[in-house]
């Protein structure tokens, strides 16, 4: 209605900024090849950070680019959550509905936290993934919709974002990795001071490659004159420029300022002070448009026309010339979709608002609330909550602001906005004793809370008290990552209990405060867990006694592991189902299971597992399903059972990223590297290790990746690599929390490091303090590699004068510790024998008979390269023996071929070195000069026998021994051991070498070789 009566204060000229322009389009070119671009702009306040946004939009549009722009809304002293993505995807929602519609395509109820339109938000979950599972979401959904089309995104004001924003702002920067998409945030430099939230992600951002910073600086003198001749349609007298230069310090803004100061007769007595200079011509303004921007600039970075017109009380005649007025003198501009207005600059809009008197503001704020209260019409639905809480807390009422800001905090706990929810309880809790007693009595747990009271109270019938405010706001904490805020809650809420004695509350907030010191790296949350035992102890079952004793036992279990925890586990899954918690009984049940594998019982541990996984996944717990594959692949692993580990971790992280669990999916993810190393299949465990580091959310994945990375690059021998992984999970782990499953495996890494660095002593150093601490009750998974590390450091530095010294005590060590260990699984009983004979090298005591057993033991378990590191010192014994040369130089053989495919550089070069004391090669032998006669199996040369030559054709297909066994109606432990026959007469490390083999040379009649068609009927 007003977009024409503007009069102009800017330049029609783009001045400056070709350089920062040529910078935003080269990433749109770069984006339009698929490679997605993240920038950002910084500069004062006025300096032109919009305009050049303005520019680079319009040449994205010319090139055919879909652009989008959100701001952050300043409301009060928090913004509205997600607010500039809800706004920019709103808009890209407006320009292409049907296909956001298809790359949002079954996760809208997730995705609608963000973007209304796509329809209802579902209640929950809510849990520590819940918002990196919203930001995944986002991320995938803008790279489907960049994907046959350029897109911009662009977000202003980041100075005034909410922590969500930021956060989800920093994770889209992290993660983009694929898609036509070029995003950028500008934001006010001047105002990020030493304290502003702003400041930690800007740092953050500095240290990322993929992250452009454009810094606008102001304007020299010959720019200043280019704007004032642009604004001003004329050469401008240079005594001018040399005014409004000196004035405004070539700050673009102040320049427009202080040319249309002078057109509305200003010329003399405007103060040097920004304030004033703003408010000059507002003060030139009739009345009624001085009271309308005052109205307007206590509104928000926008107001709609209707609601304006609520809250001015004018007619709607004085209403317009009131705006024609404000919009003439170009303070004001309607929106781009013409619903209502906004200042044409945010520091106008400030300085208005600081100008009004505290009783003025009050008023104001609650003829906003009153009027949106009185017709909720008059703000956008998914922002009304949010608004109406700032106005009424603004209008200094605690009556209506206390259960205002409280419906606030629900609207922001339901777009996953925790860092939100977490300042508005804290409000609340503020506001609690200014609000009138009726007021707080009427409000009800069960409308504002998911934390309900854990004495056994009815939440919807019981008044809402502070410790429930207090409740939520330490998980909102927490959720949010503000683990130290969250600590500070529980304190005061510790403290207020003990006033008002509540053994049940006390001990819930105790063991949350268990989780916070374990998150923040003070302890391992023990002594918080006893005071919550204590407290429940000799109580009546409740939901908080079964909690209490779940996290006693998990604890236990990861901490201090040992049969007590199973009694612990199994009275929290009674108490659970005593008050109908199911989840926290499946919870229980996991432990249970976990306590009962590693105590000797693996078939009823693994069953019970899988029943809660069927369970959760039945029920729709994925957290829960997804903690149950977390465990489940471990104690496959722990079992030797490597192959059905990775199977189950496939279907756990199909099962996880389909929820966007990221954390979850990182556990999974590092399990099944570990497996997959087991196997020889490193290269998938690199992988799958990569992507556990790259998606995990917290310290404790990330570590476990780092380890397995470490792992993979001291088998490979590049000891630089793993020295670094090694450091990097040291550093995500901590010192606060020595699990032994952390610890251990990163000592076993240590000494190896050590040993290929010649550092013998440190090795004698940290096995020494390794075995002090001690291994609990199903470590010797992470013990036995430990052991034989140390055990082969010390046999291969046998000579040397330097290591004599000590290593009787060193082994005397080893072997007590292993005397020790179980060995209840084939695996174990390898690295038993292994660790025996390498003890007995390191004495030059070792005899082909010792390696005999090893490599024996290994040959059917699947371990290619223990099988190879076994190969190569049963080549040693014999050779050092002076028997057999054939067959050693056929282990050497085996085993340099199984290094080759691995890409163990140590290995292989020890076993070429071996075979060049020992004159011999480890080339494969040469083809078969013709082939067999036609009527000649060439399967016979290898002493195949029937049944044999079938596993064969099985095993070459890619067949597990399961399948195997149901294909040929006999046992898995049978098809086993005839695939291990296979292995050793065709002289292989592996199934896959079998295969190969049995392909090239046309072993079995009839079988495809990769790559060729296969006949009918196969």
């Amino acid at each position: 209605m007003l977009g024409g009566v503007e009069t102009r204060s800017s330049s029609p000229v783009f001045v400056g900024r070709a350089d920062e322009l040529a910078v935003l389009t080269g990433a749109l070119a770069r984006a339009a090849g698929g490679e997605p671009q993240a920038l950002l702009i910084g500069g004062e306040a006025g300096v032109g950070k919009t305009r050049l946004t303005e520019e680079f939009l319009d040449e994205a549009a010319r090139r055919g680019a879909v652009v989008a722009v959100g701001g952050c809304v300043e409301i009060g002293a928090e913004g509205l959550p997600f607010a500039p993505f809800s706004t920019a995807l709103r808009s890209l929602h407006r320009a292409l509905p049907g296909e956001l519609a298809a790359a949002a395509a079954g996760q809208e109820g997730e995705l609608a936290r963000i973007l209304p339109e796509l329809g209802e938000t579902p209640r929950g979950p809510h849990d520590e993934e819940s918002t990196a599972r919203l930001f995944e979401l986002t991320a995938r959904m803008l790279e489907r919709l960049a994907g046959e089309r350029t897109l911009v995104l662009v977000l202003e004001d980041l100075h005034w974002a909410d922590t969500s924003t930021r956060h989800l702002l920093a994770y889209l920067f992290r993660t983009l990795a694929g898609g036509r998409l070029v995003l950028v945030a500008t934001y006010r430099a001047d105002d990020v001071h030493r304290r502003h939230p702003l400041r930690p992600l800007l740092a953050e951002l500095d240290r990322m490659r993929t992250v452009q910073r454009i810094e606008l600086p102001r304007f020299n003198r010959a720019e200043v004159r280019r704007q004032l001749a642009g604004i001003l349609a004329a050469q401008p007298d240079e005594a001018f420029v040399d005014s409004v230069f000196d004035r405004s310090d070539g700050n673009a803004f102040f320049v427009e300022e202080l040319v249309a100061s002078r057109a509305n007769g200003c010329r003399t007595g405007l103060t040097e002070s920004l304030r004033d200079l703003l408010l000059v011509r507002v003060e030139v303004l009739p009345e009624a448009a001085q009271r309308v921007l005052r109205i307007v600039a206590e509104g928000g970075s926008t107001v709609e026309y209707p609601l304006l017109r609520a809250v001015a009380g004018l007619t709607e005649d004085e209403l317009i010339e009131a705006l024609r007025a404000a919009v003439g003198a170009n303070i004001l501009a309607a929106t781009p979709d013409g619903d209502g207005y906004r200042f044409r600059h945010s520091l106008v809009r400030e300085a208005i608002s600081d100008d009004l008197l505290p009783g003025e503001r009050a008023r104001v704020n609650r003829r906003y609330a009153e009027a949106m209260e009185a017709d909720d019409t008059l703000a956008r639905a998914d922002e009304r909550v949010i608004r109406l809480a700032s106005h009424w807390y603004y209008a200094n009422d605690p009556a209506k602001a206390l259960p205002a800001v409280l419906a606030a905090s629900v609207a922001a706990r339901r777009r996953h906005a925790y860092s939100e929810q977490l300042r508005l309880l804290e409000r609340a809790v503020d506001l609690w004793d200014a609000a009138p007693p009726e007021v707080r009595e009427s409000l009800r747990p069960a409308d504002y809370t998911d934390i309900y009271p854990p004495c056994g109270c009815d939440p919807a019938s019981a008044p809402l008290q502070r410790l429930d405010l207090l409740a939520e706001a330490t998980v909102a904490a927490r959720y949010g990552g503000d683990r130290e805020r969250g600590l500070k809650i529980s304190k005061t809420a510790l403290r207020l209990l003990e006033e008002d004695e509540d053994p049940l509350r006390a001990a819930w907030f105790w063991t949350e405060r268990s989780r916070l010191v374990a998150g923040v790296g003070r302890s391992d949350g023990w002594d918080e867990i006893a005071k919550a035992r204590k407290l429940v102890q000799g109580l009546p079952p409740s939901q908080v006694h079964a909690e209490v004793l779940v996290r006693a036992a998990g604890w236990g279990m990861l901490h201090d592991p040992g049969p007590g925890n199973i009694t612990a586990a199994e009275r929290a899954v009674e108490y659970a189902r005593m008050v109908g918690a199911e989840d926290i009984e499946l919870s229980a049940r996991i432990t249970v299971g976990c306590l009962l594998t590693d105590s000797g019982d693996p078939e009823r541990g693994l069953a019970e597992m899988h029943a809660v996984r069927e369970r959760a996944t039945e029920l729709g717990l994925v957290p829960i399903a997804g903690r149950a594959h977390i465990n489940l692949t471990s104690q496959l692993e722990s079992l030797g059972r490597s192959r059905e580990a990775v199977e189950l971790a496939e279907r756990g992280v199909e099962l996880v990223q389909a929820a966007r669990m990221m954390d979850t999916e990182a556990w999974v993810r590092g399990n099944m590297a570990e497996s997959l190393y087991s196997l020889g299949r490193w290269e998938e465990a690199a992988e799958a290790a990569h992507r556990a580091l790259l998606i995990g959310q917290s310290a404790a994945p990330r570590g476990s990746a780092a380890a397995r990375l470490a792992h993979l690059a001291l088998a490979r021998g590049e000891l630089a690599e793993a020295a670094a992984r090694l450091a990097d999970a040291h550093a995500q782990f901590g010192t606060h929390d020595n699990q032994p499953q952390h610890r251990i495996p990163l000592s076993r890494l240590a000494v190896g490091v050590a040993a290929g660095e010649g550092r013998l002593a440190d090795v004698r150093t940290e096995a020494a303090a390794a075995i002090t601490r001690g291994f609990p009750l199903g470590q010797h998974r992470y013990a036995w590699p430990l052991l034989l590390a140390a055990a082969s450091a010390e046999a291969d530095a046998r000579g040397l004068p330097a290591a004599d010294a000590g290593r009787a005590d060193a082994l005397a060590l080893l072997r007590g510790a292993a005397r020790n260990l179980i060995a209840p699984v084939p695996v174990w009983a390898a690295y038993a024998a292994f660790f025996r004979a390498e003890a007995a090298r390191a004495e030059a005591r070792d005899t082909a008979a010792d390696w005999t057993e090893v490599e024996s033991a290994l040959r059917p378990l699947d371990r290619p390269y223990l099988l190879a590191r076994a190969r190569h010192r049963l080549a040693e014994a014999l050779l050092s023996a002076g028997a057999d040369r054939e067959a050693a130089a056929l282990l050497l053989r085996q085993a340099h071929a199984t290094a080759e495919r691995l890409g163990s550089r140590r290995l292989r070069e020890d076993l070429a070195l071996l075979a060049q004391r020992a004159r011999l090669s480890t080339a494969p032998p040469p083809a078969p000069a013709a082939p067999p006669a036609a009527d000649t199996d060439p399967a016979d040369a290898f002493g195949l026998t029937s049944r044999e030559r079938d596993v064969l054709r099985l095993v070459a297909a890619g067949n597990t021994n399961r399948r195997i066994a149901e294909e040929l109606f006999i046992s898995p432990k049978t098809a086993s051991v005839h695939v291990s026959n296979i292995l050793a007469k065709l002289g292989v490390s592996g199934r896959g070498e079998a295969a190969a083999l049995a392909h090239r040379l046309r072993l079995l009649p009839g079988l495809t070789p990769p790559g060729e068609p296969a006949p009918r009927g196969v």
